[in-house]
Formats: structure tokens, sequence, C-alpha cells
């Protein structure tokens, strides 16, 4: 393994066993402690396949590089070759933690080359507010979680997952799956609520209310925590510098966020504050993400009452060329199976079932032109790039993932520090490489 310069190594290790002796004996010939290792790829600490090559100067980082590119999931270029529907089950996979703030920011995309923006019913749009605040919940429990883990509080990540299933819970009984739901789709959802739903609904609201201030309790003023999580520093002229966005901007004091600042799905319309600390390390990215939760929890009531008010209203724009034609249900199997469409279309209308075969194995057409959507994701900025060519598939499909840009801050942040503190800083930017490398 070499080291990360370019000048001449004069010795390269290699993990091919040897007497510990010779090796010691040999090493300290040398006079200094410096070493090269890869930290990484593996899960705990680098949060999937992230490999950082590092060197260091006893237990000092002295450079640090990441290296990316382990997934090649192919999500972007499978999308060229199917429907702008099939897309959807693509995108959700490239975050799997908030899968659904992906499908919303393709789908807003898909709309305003339709030009159907304004025509997405009302109903439609706070079930997209919903979804999309839970999963900054159910995102920041993960990153709160597994971050206090590597830091040793585990009963911070055994309570995160513990709210985090309530959650999925939800999910699963409006999508039918606890995750990559597919269930934002262009023109709106993929299905109204259950019956049954407002109320599971509020139970996860109770649930929260009584479990969220846990997190506060364990970990705000623990000594050993905040000596832990004050590192990996980076200011605000150094987020600009590097295009950082999410919580770890909003650590620096700057209220930055696209829901006040480029407001979609009507956010404008709901009462929430953009939440900040001042500290510019780990633990004030700590503090902005539970501080969220709370706004998102407060976002998710004002949901639960325009739901009940707008019940039995349209979840799916009219336009039969674009809705999709099945008016599905989620029933006790999980699956969508509305009784009344299939018998409609298999034994009352042969055209319903044209119409059916058309839309579902072909797709709409979108007229030619491209589009760049951001939206506010629990990780920061995260857009989608689509141009058309008039087809009915993207002509090309592009994610612009925070996590792909944060991760050019580790040397940053890590450079001059112990390596203990590189598994906090990594934490703390709370990547998911399904986004990087795509």
């Amino acid at each position: 393994m070499s080291a990360p310069s370019d000048g001449e190594v004069d010795r390269v290790y290699l993990a091919q066993g040897g007497d510990w002796d010779e090796i010691v004996a040999a090493q300290g010939e040398r006079g200094d402690e410096t070493i090269v290792v890869n930290m990484g790829p593996q899960h705990p600490s680098t949060h999937g396949v992230l490999r950082l090559i590092l060197e260091m100067d006893g237990e000092t980082v002295t450079s640090l590089r990441p290296g990316i590119g382990f997934l090649h999931t192919g999500i972007e270029k499978n999308m060229e070759f199917r429907t702008w529907t099939q897309g959807v089950t693509f995108l959700t996979r490239a975050d799997y933690v908030a899968p659904i703030f992906n499908e919303v920011a393709y789908c807003l995309a898909v709309e305003k080359l339709l030009g159907v923006t304004e025509d997405i019913p009302e109903r439609a749009n706070i079930l997209r507010v919903l979804m999309m605040e839970l999963n900054r919940i159910s995102s920041h429990l993960v990153a709160i979680g597994t971050g206090g883990m590597e830091i040793g509080a585990l009963t911070v990540m055994t309570i995160g997952f513990r709210e985090r299933e309530m959650i999925l819970d939800f999910f699963e009984a409006v999508t039918g799956l606890r995750m990559n739901h597919a269930y934002i789709r262009p023109g709106g959802v993929a299905n109204d609520l259950p019956e049954g739903g407002l109320d599971h609904l509020r139970r996860v609201i109770s649930w929260l209310e009584k479990h969220l201030p846990e997190y506060g309790i364990f970990c705000n003023e623990n000594p050993i925590f905040k000596g832990r999580m004050h590192v990996a520093h980076l200011d605000l002229t150094q987020c600009f510098a590097l295009g950082v966005t999410g919580p770890v901007l909003r650590a620096t004091g700057f209220p930055h966020d696209l829901r006040k600042s480029q407001p979609y799905c009507g956010y404008e319309t709901y009462d929430f504050e953009v939440k900040t600390w001042d500290t510019s390390d780990a633990y004030g990215r700590f503090r902005v993400r539970e501080a969220e939760m709370w706004e998102s929890l407060k976002i998710v009531k004002q949901c639960a009452e325009r739901l009940e008010k707008t019940t039995g209203q349209p979840v799916m724009v009219e336009d039969p060329k674009i809705k999709w034609p099945a008016q599905l249900t989620v029933g006790p199997d999980g699956q969508g199976n509305s009784h009344e469409h299939i018998k409609h279309i298999m034994g009352e209308s042969m055209e319903a079932l044209i119409h059916h075969f058309k839309i579902v194995t072909e797709g709409f057409r979108v007229p030619a032109g491209q589009v760049y959507q951001a939206i506010e994701s629990p990780k920061g900025e995260l857009a989608c790039h689509l141009v058309s060519d008039g087809g009915t598939r993207p002509y090309r499909a592009h994610l612009r993932d925070p996590g792909f840009h944060h991760l050019q801050a580790a040397p940053m942040m890590c450079e001059g520090s112990m390596m203990s503190d590189v598994v906090v800083a990594v934490a703390s930017l709370d990547p998911v490489l399904g986004g990087v490398d795509r």
C-alpha cells in the first residue's frame, strides 16, 4: 500500500504476515511513525462502502483522501431505459435511508417538464409533505443513532431505531413497503391513506412526542459525548467553498433551508422554523438534527389536520394521459389491489384495458427540454437534473446528492486531528453511499 504523496515511497507495507519482532525492528530504524492505512471500506464507521486513505504520523492524521466508487448501482443509466414513472423505482434506492426525498425531487422535475406543477391536487401535496417530514425524522434518527453508536453511546442507537420502527410501520401501512417505496409518482402519489390511516398517524405523533425528549436528555449536556463531538470543525466560508448544505451548513449559524428560500409542495403555507447552531462542529450538527426533528413533527401535526379536512379529495392529476390508470388501495396483504379497477378493465371496458396497457407498458411522453429541481433533504440540497427528448423515457437523469459534495470536506475537517475523530467527522456528515455512487 503506497502513500498518497507524489514523491518516492521508501517502504511499502503489504499484508503478508511475517515475524512481528522483525517488523517492529524495521520500523524502529526509520525514526518516524508515518504510516498509510485504508480506513474502510466496511460498514462500521465508514457508513457503507467508503474508503478513506489516511496518512498518519502516529495517531495524527496528516493527509486524508476519500476513495469513492464501490457500489456502481447504475441507477442513472438504468433510468434511460425505463419510462418516466418507472424511474421513481430506481431513484428511491439512491438513498435507502431517506428514499421519499429522491422520489419527490424527481417527480417535481418531471412535473415541471410536463407543465402540470400547478395542477397537482392539494391532498397529494399534503401527503408528500407528510411523508417527507416523517422521513426527515427517521433519517435524522439514523444519523444520530449510528453516530452515537460509533463513539460508544449505544443506547442512543437502540432508542433511535425504536422510534424509526414506528415511522416505518406507518410507511408500510400507506405504501406497502418499509423502504424504497416508489410512492411519489409524477402527478401525485400512488394511493391515498388506507382505512384507519389518520388514527395510525396520530399514534405515531403521540409516540414521538413522548420519546423524542430522550435524545436531549442523553446527549445535550453529557460531558463525554460533548468531549468527543467538539471536533470536525467546518466554518461558514469553508461550507460555501465546498458546496456544503443542510445541517452541516446550519451548524455554522447560517439559516439556509430550501423549504423557506425556494418553497415547493406548499411548504410556504406551513408554520416551522429553520434551526441553527453556532459551533461549526460535529456537536452543532447533532443539535441541529435534534431540533429539526421537533420542527418536522410540528409540520406532521399540521398535515394531519389538513388531511382530515380534505378526506375524499383526489391524490393524482386528472389528466388521463399522465395519471396512473389504477386507483390503487393497499389491502390487508400490503399490495395494491383495487378490485373495482380490475373488474372494470377486465370485464367492462376494452378501451379502459387498452389505456391501462399503454400507460403502464409504454408510459406518457414528456415535452423536450431540461430542468433542475432542488429540495431540502435531511442531508442538504438534493436535486434532480432531467433532460427529455420528447419521448417516453428520460434522455438523461442525474441526481445532485449532498453526500457526494460533503465528503470532499472530510480532509478539511480531519487533517491535523486524531484518527478517532475521523469516525465522528464522517458520521456528522451523514453520507449515504447509494447516492454518492450511482
